[in-house]
């Protein structure tokens, strides 16, 4: 597509010319709906392929995407338990992983909404608000809800 839009540029104006260091860079999450004309040998010089990560890999995502997120006690019951999130979302990208994080955010922040109808008083709560793991588990079945 690239090669014939520049060259009816090109001709239009009576010249052509060589397309020289030309870079295409492309990607997809759903590889099975490429043409397979696309992927003859030629076409690209190096194809990709990214995995999805792995337990250890979704754990240090997590982790990583919840540095900076008002976590509840560590050493009390609604503590996260990373190994056991890393376990819920196999099969999941890097990006739905950390995504996770936000959501459980935005669960603890409609919570509060949802109690509290003064907006003042809300901010007041967000203070102290904290996510737990019933956030992060929700957070979870949230995000698998909108890849379907």
């Amino acid at each position: 597509m690239f090669d014939s839009s520049t060259s009816g540029r090109s001709s239009s104006s009576g010249r052509t010319h060589a397309l020289n260091s030309v870079i295409v860079l492309a990607a997809t999450n759903r590889a099975d709906m490429i043409d397979p004309a696309l992927l003859r040998p030629g076409r690209f010089d190096k194809i990709i392929q990214i995995p999805m990560p792995d337990k250890a890999s979704r754990l240090q995502i997590l982790k990583i995407n919840s540095e900076d997120i008002p976590l509840a006690d560590q050493g009390g019951p609604d503590k996260i338990d990373y190994d056991k999130l890393a376990e819920l979302t196999d099969g999941l990208s890097g990006a739905d992983v950390a995504a996770i994080s936000n959501t459980a955010v935005s669960l603890v922040v409609h919570e509060h909404l949802d109690k509290e109808p003064d907006v003042k008083e809300v901010e007041k709560k967000a203070e102290t608000a904290k996510v737990t793991m019933k956030h992060f588990e929700d957070a979870v079945k949230k995000v698998r809800e909108q890849k379907d």
